[in-house]
């Protein structure tokens, strides 16, 4: 899974700009605000890409767990097969196989047990991680609307601005809790 960017460098320059050259004073708070929401963008998108690489693991060792799993499923078959022959054949069975046999399916049980944990804790891990990134999202839109109400000096753009930061962050939050 590929890591969030947050490329907003760009316009925090802009944003400088605008308010070092305007008059209205009002305009450098917009410039604050923006690198305010530029530090929780980068932190949720910090966030939000260990939470992909945490379900990406996850999801591997989930994988091996199933390999592992077919594999103690073969040895079982071909020794069920072996025991079955023998008993065909009127043959004395060893014990040994078939507690072996019986050890092997055990084994398959606990191991069935493992991958599927390892499957649900990547599926709350990417959970995490989409919830996170819409933060980031919400986050970008909001300097994105720092910028345009810097540049068109339109205050209540800020104020939305503004509000779109605190549903970033309450979307951090819920993440984080």
């Amino acid at each position: 899974m590929e890591e969030i960017e947050v490329p907003t460098e760009h316009l925090q320059e802009q944003l400088n700009e605008r308010a070092h050259e305007s008059e209205e004073k009002w305009i450098l708070k917009v410039a604050l605000s923006a690198a305010i929401l530029a530090v929780f963008a980068a932190i949720t998108a910090l966030m939000a890409g260990h939470y992909s690489n945490e379900a990406m693991i996850e999801q591997l060792q989930a994988s091996d767990q199933w390999s592992y799993y077919q594999a103690k499923g073969i040895k079982f078959a071909v020794l069920d097969s072996k025991i079955d022959l023998l008993h065909q054949m009127g043959k004395e069975i060893n014990h040994k196989d078939q507690e072996k046999a019986d050890q092997y399916k055990e084994e398959q049980k606990e191991i069935d047990k493992t991958a599927r944990e390892k499957e649900s804790l990547s599926s709350e891990y990417l959970e995490l991680h989409n919830k996170l990134a819409r933060g980031v999202t919400v986050f970008q839109i909001a300097i994105a609307i720092c910028a345009i109400s810097a540049l068109t000096k339109r205050k209540w753009l800020w104020f939305g601005s503004i509000l779109l930061g605190i549903a970033g962050i309450i979307l951090l939050g819920m993440a984080i809790l």
